[in-house]
């Protein structure tokens, strides 16, 4: 049966997982905080769901607890970090504590984090930023299967490698735009194969390069053993920005870019190039904050489109999505909930 869980009950069976996975308790509130944090905001692509693969690659040596960010290179404006692997729910906000600081300190600061462990919702470190009054911009590759196809291409070659913009907005909340490149999330796929579900065409080739609108393609091998794959969005701009992803997020920041046959690895390793304005420090905050704030009330002036219930900006969901959710409890499927439950009786029985 599926379950409503609580985000507070949630947060304490994550805890106690991630604890007997080998983190201090401190480190296993702070990933359970932010995996819950991401089923509140309706992505549960990037939820609890991800513990039993945390689990695996724990197990496997490819994720490793109580590990974080080493500083390569410190010039200030310049950080060049290495996760080692740890949690990305841990290096991720250290990577951003660090070029927070810095760019308050130096106006801007570009932040290379290299072979960090699955890092999440990205979205969650632009709110960081916003936070702060900082402009952030992030792009993030992935190191595992690769499970997106290149436009005119037919087989996975790459991952669903995000882009996220934050911009504070005064007073006001942010703006935050956060988004694989791929046509939909990988995770989604995943929930919608445990839920039985079929997604529309469109999304998704099957491992002969035909489309197809089962989810399943991409979560368990098919009958050759092979998977098929994620589409990008927008075609070939969607592709185009995936590839900037790879290049920005993989290759400049030394963490590098995938180019070699797919294996059978639990571990997600992200890396993330980050760059942080502080628009203070650039003279211009006045006219920013006034500016950003007349262009969102322009976009809502608009009149409803048929069917719809008006203009919403990035953010907006997630932030409406947190106030039910912590209202109504979070739903988990039978399918999830049963794969949560056997990485916990996998951990006791170790």
């Amino acid at each position: 049966m599926s379950h409503t869980i609580s985000a507070q009950d949630l947060r304490t069976k994550v805890a106690r997982i991630i604890e007997q996975a080998g983190s201090t308790p401190e480190e296993a509130a702070q990933v359970a905080d932010n995996l819950v944090m991401a089923n509140l905001s309706g992505h549960d692509s990037h939820g609890v769901g991800m513990v039993p693969r945390y689990v695996d690659a724990v197990l496997e040596g490819g994720l490793s607890p109580n590990t974080g960010v080493k500083v390569v290179l410190d010039t200030g404006p310049l950080l060049t970090l290495d996760g080692q692997r740890g949690y990305g729910q841990i290096t991720g906000v250290q990577t951003m504590q660090m070029g927070i600081e810095r760019a308050k300190q130096h106006g801007v600061c570009t932040v290379a984090l290299r072979r960090s462990h699955h890092l999440g919702r990205i979205g969650h470190f632009a709110e960081m930023a916003a936070a702060q009054g900082l402009v952030s911009m992030h792009f993030v590759n992935v190191l595992s299967r690769p499970v997106v196809a290149p436009f005119g291409g037919g087989d996975g070659r790459f991952g669903t490698n995000p882009c996220c913009i934050g911009v504070p907005m005064g007073n006001r909340a942010p703006f935050v735009l956060d988004f694989a490149t791929s046509r939909v999330a990988q995770g989604k796929m995943r929930v919608a194969h445990n839920k039985g579900e079929q997604v529309p065409l469109g999304h998704l080739i099957d491992e002969h390069g035909h489309p197809t609108t089962d989810p399943g393609v991409v979560v368990v091998p098919q009958s050759n053993g092979l998977f098929g794959a994620l589409m990008t969005f927008g075609d070939h701009k969607g592709f185009g920005m995936a590839v900037a992803c790879e290049l920005l997020g993989g290759a400049l920041t030394g963490g590098g870019t995938w180019h070699q046959e797919a294996d059978n690895q639990r571990a997600v390793i992200n890396s993330m190039l980050t760059m942080l304005i502080d628009p203070v420090r650039l003279g211009t905050q006045p006219q920013f904050e006034q500016e950003a704030q007349a262009f969102a009330d322009w976009l809502r002036q608009s009149p409803n489109a048929p069917d719809s219930t008006g203009v919403k900006l990035a953010g907006e969901p997630e932030r409406a999505a947190r106030i039910e959710r912590e209202r109504q409890g979070i739903w988990i499927d039978e399918a999830t909930w049963a794969e949560i439950e056997a990485a916990e009786q996998k951990l006791k029985q170790r």
